[in-house]
């Protein structure tokens, strides 16, 4: 990997200069997003035991105890006992009966309130092998139905005991199209379901596009689901410090050149560079990074920028990859017609999680 056009003009103080995220182009064959579809490395060790509800929010409790309910009824056999298919996976499936009541269950609150906890230890607990359990971001979800095509994924998920979807935002009428038809396809096929959203699925799209169409898919979508609240106050923000503020360019460089598997890039031309990767190997471009160095953060220029930069920070979170930079505070990265439209949970889930590695990032200054 090429050092960062923010380290050329640096004197090395270690023996290799930092990777560069905008020398990384990673290819991602469609099979490895499909084994990809685990809960994120965060999340590796959660389960509902070491879920510490708050006990001013019932509804966090009761979230847990739906939950172990939940992963208990999916032990035994998949649900559409007569939709085997023939040699090696292919030909006609045997038409399956659909199963009565919603085959899902949807989890909506806030920010922080321990959503993705919760799924992810509903995936561990879920009695079946890995490869029979699904996990993913929404925008994972959809960026796997462009890597596959509907058809190959809808084949590919019907074997499934649990598809779980994290961040069910739908920001936009073809994507609810879509992951409408999807899942009541796979919901056809017997398999049960999970989310995470800050929305009810009644409220989706509230205020924003075409209502008639928008509301109608919305209702089909709400069908498959029982929702239950979960209630609270962010936990990233229960008794931590303010977000640290930004650091120098030469401390930021410092502690790029000291620490081992770190990146050093300019934050406008990593948002460039971002225009020309696919979302869907935002992940892969994160591979072996021990942190992320950032000079120059300034504030998103556009609403295209910005939801790039969203999947960006979705992927550095799940990965615990801490970010350090200078210029601008990171509640200062979208402007505020972008906080008050439509994708503005997007942007608000983005301000918390970059901050959140934020503050895990102090420590390679100080051990600069």
């Amino acid at each position: 990997m090429s050092s960062s056009p923010a380290a050329s003009e640096v004197s090395p103080i270690a023996d290799a200069a930092p990777l560069s995220l905008c020398a990384r182009s990673p290819h991602v064959p469609a099979d490895r997003l499909v084994a990809e579809m685990v809960p994120p490395p965060r999340f590796d060790s959660v389960r509902f035991a070491t879920y510490i509800p708050d006990p001013n929010q019932p509804s966090q409790t009761e979230a847990v105890r739906v939950l172990e309910g939940f992963a208990g009824g999916l032990g035994g056999a998949h649900a559409v006992a007569g939709g085997k298919r023939g040699f090696l996976g292919f030909g006609r499936a045997r038409a399956p009966k659909a199963p009565a009541g919603p085959r899902g269950v949807y989890l909506d609150g806030g920010y922080g309130v321990g959503k993705t906890h919760l799924l992810a230890s509903l995936w561990h607990a879920t009695p079946a092998e890995p490869a029979l359990k699904a996990f993913g971001t929404f925008v994972e979800l959809t960026n796997l139905v462009g890597a596959l095509g509907f058809q190959q994924t809808v084949q590919t998920l019907s074997g499934h005991r649990l598809l779980c979807i994290d961040e069910f935002e739908l920001d936009d009428p073809g994507d609810t199209v879509l992951v409408s038809t999807l899942l009541g396809r796979l919901v056809n096929a017997g398999v049960a379901l999970a989310a995470t959203s800050n929305t009810l699925p009644g409220k989706l799209g509230e205020g924003r596009f075409a209502a008639a169409d928008f509301l109608r898919e919305i209702q089909g979508l709400s069908a498959h689901f029982r929702t239950q609240r979960i209630d609270g106050e962010d936990y990233r923000h229960r008794g931590l410090p303010e977000a640290p503020a930004p650091y120098s360019e030469e401390q930021v460089t410092k502690a790029a050149y000291a620490t081992p598997g770190a990146s050093l890039d300019t934050f406008p031309q990593l948002l460039d560079h971002l225009a020309k990767v696919h979302p869907s190997r935002y992940g892969a471009l994160t591979d072996g990074l021990s942190a992320v160095c950032l000079t120059d953060v300034q504030p998103v220029p556009d609403q295209s920028t910005a939801l790039r930069l969203v999947v960006l920070a979705d992927r550095l979170y799940d990965r615990e990859v801490p970010v350090l930079a200078s210029g601008l505070p990171f509640d200062k990265l979208f402007s505020e017609e972008m906080l008050n439209g439509g994708y503005r949970k997007k942007y608000f889930r983005a301000i918390s999680r970059l901050t959140a590695l934020a503050r895990d990032a102090k420590g390679l200054v100080d051990a600069g």
